[in-house]
């Protein structure tokens, strides 16, 4: 029995605990929901508080902005009723202004009105004047032609003419008199034309003179290659001078090593012949190797990269003249040009200067001034190879120009601008003058230059006559004469006889100051190879 009442009381006092616990998780909930109830309400006072005091400053802060408005609009307003009373002011100023100008003009217009009404009353006057003027002079016709008709009738008796004779022989002896006054009139505007003529001719070789100003340069004979050391002179000349003379056999120039330092002087009369040399020379000094057949090679080398210039040359003379279609071979002969002078002047730029001139005078004649430049740049074409065709270099150059159809008015201009042969066209005048002009402009030509290098020319061309000479070179200014002969068909003795024949025809052709030496040249060269 004590078993389950010791179980009852244990269950009883469970069942109080768990009661007990449940009135204090009950009691805890409700003292939290009170705590929680009570910090909102005073979380939400708090807010309420700063809202109060936020929407004060808001109005307090709301009503200083409002009267700072309300000052700055009245300043403003004050401020653009100050502009505008100005602006009203000078308005006003200027309505005076207008006004009173408006007033002075209307016065000068009544003054002007009253002087109008003035001169037409002058003019009312002055055409009653005239009106009874011409009354009397119609009075006076009338009496001066009853005059004539009586002196008429007068004279008819005296002389015994009818009025048809009478009249006839008035107008003879008008006639004869106009025939004089005609006369008078035609050598006056003839005259009066020659002087046009004259003038405006001068005006347009001026004009064209103005518009082109060329280089006042000549041609030299002479040029100098730049030497590093004088260890590098004794390097040209060679053992014994072995260098030089291969390198003057081969180039045909006159090479001076003297005590000048720094320099040593290429000289021949020939253009294209010194510049093959030059070139060599400088690019031999360069390359250091320096023997006669290196010379040679060279030579030979520097030749060829020349022709090939002259045909760029050529392309640019003619670009820059502003002349096209022109064919390979014109190009060619113009190239050739650059290395041609005429009494000093460099024939390329010579021709190009006359293009430019032909169509200055073209342009001021009305004529074709593209044309006109074609006729310019090729007038001299034939200078190129006169050396080598017989004939004028008019006569020559034309005949090329032919067989590459060029126009009959370039051909007449190439062949008649030195007066050979009439002129068909307007331009060979035209290249005749601008050839004139371009060849006596001051420093274009050089007279003595062109007579020295006539006398080296026809110096060579006799040394090259005999039988068995390959090349004759004229050097030391004409001084010397060295020709070179082939070796297989020329022994000592005639080298010998050759020398002698040529001495004894320059004597005989030539007029020359001081004496010629003749020097000929027989050299045997064998070369072969070991491998």
């Amino acid at each position: 029995m004590n078993i389950p009442t010791e179980s009852f009381m244990v269950a009883q006092v469970t069942a109080g605990v768990i009661t007990a616990g449940v009135l204090a998780v009950a009691v805890g909930v409700v003292a939290g929901y009170l705590f929680v109830r009570w910090m909102g309400r005073s979380r939400l006072d708090a807010a309420k508080a700063e809202a109060d005091r936020m929407t004060s400053e808001a109005r307090t802060e709301a009503d200083v902005t409002r009267k700072t408005a309300e000052v700055d609009a009245k300043a403003e307003f004050l401020k653009g009723q100050e502009r505008l009373r100005g602006e009203a002011n000078e308005m006003r100023a200027e309505f005076k202004e207008t006004e009173r100008r408006l007033t002075k003009r209307e016065d000068n217009l009544e003054g002007k009105l009253d002087t109008l009404e003035t001169k037409e009353r002058n003019l009312e006057q002055a055409q009653a004047k005239l009106a009874s003027r011409m009354e009397e002079a119609e009075l006076r016709d009338e009496e001066a032609n009853a005059l004539l008709a009586q002196r008429r009738d007068q004279l008819l008796k005296v002389s015994g003419m009818s009025v048809d004779e009478a009249r006839r022989t008035v107008l003879e002896d008008l006639r004869i008199e106009l025939e004089q006054e005609r006369a008078e009139l035609v050598a006056k505007s003839v005259s009066a034309a020659k002087d046009e003529a004259f003038q405006r001719s001068r005006e347009i070789t001026l004009t064209a003179i103005q518009r082109y100003a060329g280089e006042h340069t000549c041609e030299s004979t002479v040029s100098t290659v730049g030497i590093p050391s004088d260890e590098m002179k004794g390097r040209v000349i060679g053992r014994e001078g072995r260098n030089i003379r291969a390198f003057e056999k081969a180039s045909g120039v006159d090479v001076i090593v003297d005590d000048t330092p720094g320099v040593v002087v290429v000289s021949a009369f020939d253009p294209v012949r010194r510049e093959v040399a030059r070139r060599a020379l400088e690019r031999l000094i360069q390359d250091g190797r320096i023997h006669p057949g290196r010379i040679e090679e060279l030579v030979a080398q520097v030749r060829h990269e020349l022709d090939e210039e002259l045909i760029e040359a050529g392309k640019k003379a003619a670009l820059e003249a502003n002349v096209g279609g022109l064919h390979r071979k014109q190009l060619d002969l113009l190239g050739r040009l650059k290395y041609r002078t005429s009494y000093g002047q460099n024939v390329l730029k010579h021709s190009v200067e006359v293009a430019f001139l032909c169509q200055a005078i073209a342009d001021e004649l009305d004529l074709n001034g593209r044309l006109a430049r074609r006729c310019g740049l090729l007038h001299d074409i034939g200078k190129a190879i006169d050396h080598e065709v017989e004939g004028g270099h008019p006569k020559i150059g034309s005949d090329f120009c032919k067989r590459f159809n060029e126009k009959p008015e370039v051909l007449n201009a190439i062949e008649g601008h030195h007066g050979d042969i009439p002129a068909t066209s307007p331009y060979t005048p035209i290249v005749a003058a601008a050839d004139a002009i371009s060849a006596s402009r001051p420093g274009g030509r050089r007279e003595s230059l062109e007579r020295y290098i006539q006398r080296l020319q026809q110096l060579e061309e006799i040394a090259k006559a005999p039988p068995g000479v390959k090349e004759a070179f004229a050097i030391q200014a004409g001084r010397e004469i060295r020709v070179i002969v082939d070796a297989k068909s020329v022994d000592d003795a005639t080298a010998a006889k050759i020398s002698r024949d040529i001495a004894k025809e320059v004597e005989e052709q030539m007029t020359y100051p001081g004496e010629i030496r003749v020097t000929v040249l027989r050299e045997v060269r064998v070369i072969a190879l070991a491998r």
